[in-house]
């Protein structure tokens, strides 16, 4: 019902004055708002590293996993390298994190190597919310880096969660979500894909964009993990999305924690040329929800005026020291002030044209409701 009273009360606002091209806007915009009223707002960062420290890795949030887990002479998918927990293959330097894979002999676990690389743990699992990755990725044929989850319940020799003693179930029970995937052979190609016991492997469930300068430059991987489906981006561009029709423990292993892994595999087709190359992660980001959508508020507290808006907008309220949060469609947080004051104006001119949501907070109550910017 929400939904048909914005609908029907934008269209008596908007469509009597409106010229041809701004009734063409409007209607886009009310198409795509039928989605994303009822998106998931993630405004709450609940785990991060910014990769601000120096030397190697912060031990208190990521597990370098090292141990060799096929027979204990290799990785799985014919991966040939060793992944090592020394500094000279991860390290923080510049605000960054450097996962870097080498060509070098290497021995470990009884075992010799020509390639080395890293493969981090993160030492949180969290179940729903909003994964943001900056990074940018490792260059040459052959490399295969990776942003992406397992199922906290996995077992897997030297994984972090098997260690802490949480296996209870192997893969492809456990649900795996393949963030990124970016394989040197195919330059700029991003890959996201779903991994359960209904199709694993060469899984069916992926999909895949084009991204210019994914090893020359920074771009924002990012996936939004809801109870329904899940949805995969770069830079906001999405590119895929997994929703099945029907939820089963063979489609959606995916209502439980799952933890994030950060690495480079090195293929045996790696180009002989290959010396040394680094995935630079500038930053991992992990929001989730603290309420359940953005349909307006029970609590009339708050005025937005006008709306839509173009340039301006202001806020009345009665709430004392207010915070307000602006969010995307996708759950973006896209503008934040710490001490909102009733009827202040609102700058919107650095935002796109689209369907928003805004959470007006106090330490009391808050209000919470969408607006259109023209």
């Amino acid at each position: 019902m929400k939904k048909c009273f914005w609908i029907g009360a934008i269209l008596r606002v908007l469509l009597p004055n409106s010229t041809a091209i701004m009734k063409k806007l409007v209607l886009l915009l009310l198409t795509l708002s039928l989605h994303s009223l009822n998106a998931q707002v993630y405004d709450t960062l609940v785990w991060a590293d910014e990769f601000n420290g120096t030397g190697g890795v912060d031990t208190s949030k990521w597990w370098h996993q090292t141990i060799l887990p096929n027979a204990g002479q290799s990785w799985w998918n014919g991966e040939i390298q060793h992944y090592t927990d020394r500094d000279t293959n991860s390290y923080q330097k510049n605000g960054s994190l450097y996962l870097t894979a080498l060509k070098e002999s290497y021995t470990d676990q009884n075992v010799t190597k020509e390639y080395t690389s890293a493969r981090l743990n993160s030492k949180f699992a969290f179940t729903y919310g909003r994964v943001e990755v900056r990074a940018q990725l490792p260059t040459g044929v052959g490399t295969w880096p990776a942003i992406w989850t397992l199922g906290q319940n996995i077992y897997e020799v030297g994984a972090y969660w098997d260690v802490q003693g949480y296996a209870t179930t192997g893969w492809p029970a456990c649900g795996e979500i393949d963030i990124m995937e970016h394989w040197g052979y195919n330059q700029d190609y991003v890959s996201s894909a779903m991994h359960t016991p209904s199709s694993f492997g060469n899984t069916t469930n992926k999909g895949t964009q084009y991204v210019n300068g994914v090893s020359t430059g920074f771009h924002i991987y990012a996936l939004e993990w809801s109870a329904d489906k899940m949805v995969f981006s770069v830079d906001s561009v999405v590119h895929y999305t997994y929703e099945p029709s029907t939820q089963t423990a063979s489609t959606w292993p995916f209502d439980a924690p799952q933890y994030l892994l950060l690495n480079i595999a090195i293929q045996g087709s790696i180009d002989s040329s290959f010396t040394a190359s680094p995935m630079i992660v500038d930053y991992v980001r992990v929001y989730q929800s603290s309420s359940i959508g953005v349909e307006e508020s029970p609590i009339q507290s708050a005025k937005f005026y006008p709306n839509p808006a173009q340039g301006t907008a202001r806020i009345h309220h009665n709430l004392s020291e207010a915070s307000l949060s602006v969010f995307s469609s996708t759950g973006l947080k896209v503008m934040e002030v710490k001490n909102y004051p009733s009827g202040s104006e609102i700058d919107l001119n650095n935002l796109s044209a689209g369907v928003y949501s805004y959470i007006l907070k106090s330490s009391a109550y808050q209000s919470q409701a969408t607006f259109i910017k023209l």
